[in-house]
């Protein structure tokens, strides 16, 4: 599952969460990618009841245990954005864009959000 949208502008990025933890919930290997805005799908401290969204964005701490065997970050995108690894909500695995797309040449199925 590839998170690439900011959480607020869009339910995507609530939809891929209720997805990836369904599959999962069904042993289905699954890996968690945040790429591009995606990235802020995973930061700490959102308020998105002041822009009259649903705060989902803490569930993604389930992802561990729901067993989704990888949480990659594109280390390229939070840098891009200015953020670091300790904002996130959770610990990820920094990843460069070329072992991203390693991990989605090695998929069956890619879903983007």
């Amino acid at each position: 599952m590839i998170f690439s949208k900011a959480p607020h502008g869009s339910a995507a990025g609530r939809e891929g969460l209720d997805l990836l933890l369904l599959s999962a919930s069904y042993d289905m290997p699954s890996a968690a990618l945040f790429v591009g805005d995606g990235v802020y799908q995973l930061l700490a401290n959102q308020q998105p009841e002041l822009v009259g969204g649903k705060n989902y964005i803490a569930t993604f701490r389930a992802l561990p245990m729901y067993d989704v065997e990888q949480i990659l970050i594109c280390q390229d995108s939070l840098a891009q954005r200015g953020l670091t690894r300790e904002q996130l909500i959770l610990d990820v695995e920094l990843c460069t864009p070329s072992q991203i797309a390693d991990v989605i040449g090695q998929s069956t199925e890619v879903l983007r959000f």
